[in-house]
């Protein structure tokens, strides 16, 4: 339970403010630099396959590290994870706005993202053990979650800007927020009873394999967007993380101190709230991407007209800290989560029949109905991770519905494409077609109706009990 009473006072609402703030740096990282990928590759005079590489080295730091940062965050300390991990992304988010060479930037995007992998579980865990469970978390949560997907909507906007002034302050700007979050951080976040728990045997042969497996397994998906081009070591790869993955288990099974208990995976809400988040994301980062495409590759659009095309998703920076708290504690969770991922699915089939001179007010209603989706499915995402979850195991469940989301948005990417690649016969960007953009935009609809229906599953269980006073969260 938290130290915070039942009611959000001045420092329940500061500590959120910092945790928030966290997860906002995260997504505007990462939504500004998409956008400022071409003024990077005019200056530095990056290949196409090094640009690429920028991307996905924060892809495999992010989604290689991301179980073993949400167990860390569990077994040596939430707030010491937080805080240590904090400031390298903060120096490697400097050092790659001082890069000279495309492999400088391939570096600190990595290590940013490892950065990430552990932070992002860490202020999680930290979010849902100071606040109780009930309508005050939920609450939580749901600023938590608005600030989160807000971050990326905003960054779109946010990056443009910087990228017209220069783009190395895509990198110089996170820097500072971060700076100033770690100000805040340092007298708000307490240590609890665990950060002073030794910790006994911790499972080195457990971490190494599960990173390396996970790495691999990032990798694969990222090399997907090649399609046939070397689809023999793309599948040697993934195939190489599935028997990694595979050891991995067997060694859980055996060890006195597992780095994952096993057991946490029996749990179907959970499994079903993680399969939701991955195809969710997957549909969103296909559609973005394909939509960026199409307003700049085949209409001509600045970064900066592309961004504010995309602002107004950023609803959910309003609806989920106030609509989403109120429907989840009289709905549910999983209801909650369903209508969301149905306003995605609703978004996407609208986009589908896109032509080549359509209006912005043709485009709106898919982009109202997104920023609907991420306001009602975000938050109830979030919450649901640590449904039936041992509090003392938050962190792990964090890592685990964020690993679901990086893999998701990475598969999204490649899936998008490799249809793309199928259709032109060439790369994306180069003479793009609308038929591949309409080929390309099929595929996060059907991973939406998908989520919809996996979400379904979980429909017939009761309403969350968001009065009781248990570990667990709403259902999935």
């Amino acid at each position: 339970m938290s130290s915070l009473g039942t009611r959000m006072d001045r420092r329940a609402w500061s500590v959120l403010f910092v945790l928030s703030g966290a997860i906002f740096l995260e997504g505007i990282d990462v939504a500004m630099l998409n956008v400022a990928l071409p003024a990077i590759r005019e200056d530095l005079g990056l290949s196409t396959g090094m640009l690429s590489g920028v991307v996905s080295a924060y892809v495999l730091g992010y989604g290689g590290f991301m179980l073993l940062g949400g167990r860390a965050a569990d077994l040596l300390g939430r707030r010491r994870m937080f805080l240590l991990w904090l400031v390298i992304f903060l120096v490697f988010s400097g050092l790659g706005g001082f890069a000279s060479e495309g492999w400088m930037l391939l570096v600190a995007r990595f290590v940013t993202g490892v950065a990430a992998a552990f932070m992002a579980p860490a202020g999680l865990a930290l979010l849902t053990s100071n606040f109780p469970e009930g309508p005050l978390r939920n609450r939580a949560l749901g600023v938590y979650a608005g600030t989160a997907a807000g971050g990326f909507s905003l960054g779109l906007v946010a990056g443009g800007v910087l990228a017209s002034v220069g783009w190395r302050w895509v990198f110089f700007a996170p820097v500072i927020l971060a700076a100033l979050i770690l100000l805040a951080a340092l007298p708000l976040l307490k240590d609890d009873a665990q950060e002073n728990q030794r910790v006994h045997g911790f499972d080195l042969a457990g971490a190494v394999t599960v990173t390396a497996a996970m790495l691999l397994l990032a990798y694969g998906v990222v090399r997907l967007e090649h399609g046939t081009e070397g689809f023999g070591i793309t599948l040697t790869v993934l195939a190489v993380g599935a028997i990694l993955l595979g050891v991995f288990t067997l060694i859980e099974r055996r060890a006195a101190n597992p780095l994952v208990r096993l057991g946490i995976l029996r749990s179907s809400p959970l499994v079903r709230t993680n399969l939701a988040a991955l195809l969710f994301m997957m549909s969103f980062a296909g559609f973005q991407f394909m939509v960026t495409l199409y307003l700049q590759e085949l209409r001509g659009w600045s970064p900066l007209e592309t961004g504010l095309a995309m602002l107004v998703v950023g609803i959910d920076t309003i609806l989920a800290p106030t609509l989403t708290p109120r429907l989840v504690n009289r709905f549910g969770a999983v209801r909650v989560l369903f209508g969301g991922i149905i306003s995605a699915a609703l978004a996407y089939g609208l986009f589908l029949p896109v032509a080549s001179d359509w209006t912005y007010a043709a485009m709106l209603p898919s982009m109202l109905l997104l920023g609907l989706a991420f306001s009602l499915s975000y938050g109830p995402l979030t919450m649901a991770a640590t449904d039936g979850v041992d509090e003392q195991e938050h962190g792990l469940a964090g890592g685990l519905l964020y690993t679901s989301m990086q893999f998701g948005m990475a598969l999204g990417i490649s899936a998008v494409t490799a249809a793309s690649v199928a259709t032109l016969g060439t790369e994306p960007g180069e003479g793009i077609s609308l038929e591949a953009i309409r080929n390309g935009l099929a595929l996060p609809t059907a991973a939406a109706i998908l989520a919809a229906v996996i979400t379904a599953f979980g429909l017939g269980r009761s309403k969350t009990t968001t009065e009781a006073p248990a570990v667990a969260q709403a259902p999935a």
